[in-house]
């Protein structure tokens, strides 16, 4: 009987363990890369928007190209306006000549751009450099869009630190001589930080997808829109002057 239970408990084989070992060896390789793509491919190309003289540091851009990160009762939640309050200080140092908000207004009740632009409008941003893109449903919407719609060409991306190699590396993909500026979240809403962390593994696995694999168009890949040109045609006012 005890040789019956024994055979029936017996241990996995080599071979069974060796290929246990390479998936999961394969499984943590596909995990990894897209991170590793991003953290690459942004590499050089991001500062965090905390330290003493990062804006003296920033290359000068054409825009800075501002994330939607949720409204909050119609206004924008703690993280987005800490990414507006970056773009305007990129403003008003010189470091950009216009501000392209892209978010969300995929329904009526819920616009991410025009409560983007009325927030930095009640801090003395003028709307004449404003730009919204109403399309820009995720990262790389934005990105695409950003490049193929607006025509920009240059641009600053404006987020969260943990979301800076993503941001930055699609939008390099996309096309755009892209550069980003973070803000260090944590220290400010470390719990909502962390778990948005996390959850950049899934949310650059998809992106690497969108961009390397699938190649995919926004969900609204036009028509060419010539509001940023205007504004980056205009001849270049001094940030706080009349009419800047």
């Amino acid at each position: 009987m005890r040789g019956k239970i024994r055979s029936l408990v017996q241990a996995p084989s080599r071979r069974t363990l060796r290929r246990a070992y390479q998936g999961l060896v394969l499984a943590s390789v596909l995990a990894l890369a897209p991170m590793t793509w991003a953290w690459l491919g942004s590499s050089g190309h991001r500062a965090m928007a905390e330290d003493d003289g990062w804006v003296r540091r920033m290359p000068e851009t054409q825009a800075a190209l501002v994330l939607g990160a949720g409204l909050y009762a119609g206004r924008p939640s703690a993280m987005l306006a800490r990414r507006l309050d970056i773009a305007a200080e990129l403003y008003r140092s010189g470091k950009v000549r216009a501000l392209l908000l892209s978010g969300d207004n995929g329904r009526e009740e819920y616009d991410e751009p025009t409560a983007m632009r009325d927030y930095l409008r009640a801090r003395g941003v003028p709307d004449a450099v404003m730009v919204l893109d109403y399309a820009g449903f995720d990262t790389w919407d934005s990105c695409v869009r950003a490049r193929r719609v607006f025509g920009a060409e240059r641009v600053t991306v404006v987020t969260q630190e943990f979301h800076l190699p993503r941001a930055v590396t699609l939008c390099r993909t996309a096309g755009l001589e892209a550069f980003g500026a973070g803000d260090d979240s944590a220290r400010r809403w470390a719990a909502t930080t962390y778990v948005s962390a996390a959850r950049e593994l899934f949310a650059t696995a998809k992106a690497f997808a969108d961009a390397m694999i699938l190649h995919s168009d926004p969900v609204f890949p036009g028509p060419r829109e010539v509001s940023l040109t205007r504004v980056l045609d205009r001849p270049a006012a001094q940030p706080g002057a009349p009419g800047a």
